[in-house]
């Protein structure tokens, strides 16, 4: 059996995808061994398939971007997700994760981990769900044996990480009845093993059974990502005791995992008002030893379906500059339906105008470069060079080229009166 990342950087030996991030991410090889050993950083890589664009996720590295495609119930159109697949890695996605929950699941994932050059993450609860109702009749009548199993299929058709919901338990659940929520649990998989653990009356088999977990992970090379079943799905229900309840126990299955040398990081929230967004940053960090951080947006405000991609990459910003390292994008259709490939689009793009506008604040290498040779080919109004350094080429260059002024070396927002052209005139430059 291979070496996992986390075991290699045990044994101070790179992999070929620690050399090829230290690499591209501007890190000495030594640094980043420290922090993988640290569990800062986690690279993300099933030993059973070989990623074509690996990456690391963590502390010091470039901030990374995910996108969730996958069938549902009313959109079971495999072909369709491909398409999506391709758009948001060609719009830039770091990751993806195949949330499938209508149609044929397992084919659905063999070909997106056949199409996908970049990490893949599942959510096993729903093949799980899925599979209890469409056998049995009931999305809940699943027990601790079919989880295994489907964590064991998943794992060996080459899945990069999964989002284990092991911190919806007992404990978790009397703590969002006693918050008294606007919205109680607004995760799918926190709901449904809500359900599970209420109408059985037993503990969360995915915490329960985490031991077990971890040894299916380590075989495989898996990276767990804990979920955040009771992240909040209001701005008015941030940071509340469910939501820390659920941290708290996140923390110390985050320590187990490193302990069983399986790779680890954390979800986290969700919505939650500007103002809150640095403590939600600094508790998981300091709760969790320093794990990578996952953030669904955070979306800031709760009044604009249709531009949730907007206030989740507002919120996405801040949390990346405060140290969140992993943002998973919103789109468009958030909250109002399934995503469209154009809707795809907007949420990796919004997404890593967020990342790396925090990449900024925290200096990462290479980041304000970037910056750099963008105003400087403004300067020079060498419009080529602007196109090709956009974050979003196509786009830029279909508005460049639906209006070019006589004068080719301005725009036609200012044409004549372009501040540049005129102040590189006066100072004879």
């Amino acid at each position: 059996m291979r070496m996992t990342q986390l075991a290699s950087a045990r044994n101070n030996t790179l992999t070929a995808q620690m050399k090829k991030i230290a690499r591209d991410e501007h890190m000495s090889p030594t640094l980043l061994l420290k922090r993988i050993r640290q569990g800062l950083i986690v690279v993300p890589c099933n030993n059973t398939r070989t990623l074509a664009a690996p990456c690391g996720i963590g502390c010091g590295l470039r901030t990374k971007v995910n996108a969730n495609i996958g069938t549902s119930t009313e959109h079971p159109d495999i072909r369709e997700e491909i398409q999506k697949l391709a758009i948001a890695i060609k719009a830039g996605a770091d990751a993806v994760m195949d949330l499938s929950v209508g149609g044929d699941l397992a084919r659905t994932r063999t070909e997106i981990i056949k199409h996908a050059g970049v990490p893949v993450g599942t959510v096993p609860v729903y093949e799980m769900a899925s599979r209890a109702l469409n056998k049995k009749g009931s999305m809940l009548d699943f027990d601790a044996q079919d989880m295994l199993a489907c964590l064991h299929e998943q794992a060996s058709q080459g899945v990069d990480f999964f989002t284990i919901h092991s911190g919806i338990t007992k404990k978790s659940i009397a703590a969002v009845k006693k918050s008294k929520r606007l919205m109680p649990i607004v995760s799918r998989g926190g709901a449904i093993l809500a359900n599970w653990v209420i109408t059985r009356k037993k503990e969360n088999p995915f915490y329960e059974y985490f031991d077990a977990i971890l040894a299916i992970c380590k075989a495989y090379d898996v990276t767990i990502s804990l979920g955040d079943g009771l992240r909040p799905g209001s701005v008015l229900d941030a940071t509340d005791l469910a939501q820390i309840t659920e941290l708290k126990i996140l923390g110390a299955l985050c320590a187990r995992a490193r302990k069983k040398g399986v790779q680890v990081m954390v979800e986290g929230p969700g919505h939650v008002p500007l103002g809150q967004i640095q403590k939600n940053i600094e508790l998981e960090k300091k709760i969790c030893g320093g794990a990578p951080f996952y953030v669904l947006g955070p979306l800031v405000t709760d009044v604009a379906p249709g531009y949730d991609h907007i206030t989740s990459a507002i919120g996405g910003a801040l949390a990346a500059s405060y140290g969140a390292d992993f943002l998973c994008y919103v789109t468009p259709a958030e909250h109002l339906r399934h995503p469209s490939g154009e809707d795809v689009k907007e949420g990796v793009i919004a997404s890593r105008i967020a990342a790396h506008a925090a990449d900024i604040v925290k200096g990462v290498p290479g980041a304000l470069a970037w910056d750099k040779k963008m105003s400087l080919a403004r300067k020079q109004r060498d419009w080529k060079k602007q196109i090709r350094l956009a974050l979003d080429p196509e786009k830029a260059q279909a508005y460049r080229s639906s209006s070019i002024p006589q004068a080719k070396d301005v725009c036609t927002m200012c044409g004549n009166y372009c501040s540049m052209k005129l102040m590189e005139e006066c100072l004879g430059k």
